[in-house]
Formats: C-alpha cells, sequence, structure tokens
C-alpha cells in the first residue's frame, strides 16, 4: 500500500538521463541551458564546438534518445526539438587533503544527474497521441 508509482510517466523513449555524471552541477547547468528549446540538430552542432566538458555528457545524451526513438518507431526523428532538459545535484564525494600544521581540509568533489527530454515540434508529445479516437 503506499503511494502509487508514476514510473510510466516519468520515463519513455523520448527521456534520457546520466547519473553520477562526475562534474559539478553548476557548469552542467549552463549547458543544458543553451541547448534547451533548440532543434536537435542545432543542439548537437552547437555541443560540438563547445569547448566545456559537460557539453560531451550532454551531446552522448541526446545521440541516446535519438537512437531510442528510432528503435521505437513512430517518431519523426527529423522533427524534433530538446524539450525539458534539467541539472539535479548528486552525492558528493568527500576527499581530504593535506594542509599546514597537520591538518586537512575536506575537497568536495560535486557530481550531478543529467535529464533530457526530446519532443516533437509544433506536434503532439508521442505517436501514441497522434493516433485518431474511434
Amino acid at each position: 500500500m503506499g503511494k502509487p508509482t508514476r514510473k510510466k510517466e516519468h520515463h519513455g523513449p523520448n527521456r534520457v538521463s546520466a547519473k553520477m555524471v562526475r562534474i559539478a552541477p553548476r557548469k552542467a547547468r549552463v549547458v543544458v541551458d543553451m541547448v534547451r528549446g533548440l532543434e536537435v540538430d542545432a543542439a548537437l552542432r552547437a555541443l560540438k564546438f563547445t569547448p566545456r566538458k559537460a557539453a560531451r555528457f550532454v551531446e552522448k545524451l541526446i545521440e541516446s534518445a535519438l537512437a531510442n526513438l528510432e528503435d521505437v518507431g513512430g517518431w519523426d526523428v527529423d522533427n524534433l526539438e530538446v524539450g525539458r532538459a534539467w541539472v539535479n545535484e548528486g552525492p558528493t564525494l568527500r576527499r581530504f587533503m593535506p594542509r599546514a600544521m597537520g591538518r586537512a581540509t575536506r575537497i568536495r568533489k560535486r557530481t550531478c544527474h543529467i535529464h533530457i527530454e526530446l519532443n516533437s515540434i509544433g506536434g503532439p508529445k508521442s505517436p501514441v497521441a497522434a493516433e485518431p479516437a474511434e
């Protein structure tokens, strides 16, 4: 008994995520904000020439979502845009660095979870909604 799960609503072929990515969430948000709302080709082109480390992770996620949609079928892969995209904070790895007079300082190595959702441009969200009702 407990709360009903909403897993079907949160996961689909058009939504991908990378968890425990070893980059600070603040740095990853800069790249994700840059591609949010762009068409997929424009987003991939922009990420290819972005020198930030997070651009490689976001590029791989978009390519993974495209591959998922090609496998599922029913999606027009040429007519997609980066819909919702967000970055959540992951667990922080704590390390220690030796300092003067025998002391140690805590170093926080942050991780993040990157989520990306692709949507059709100007059309329904999924091919299931595109079928006519009888």
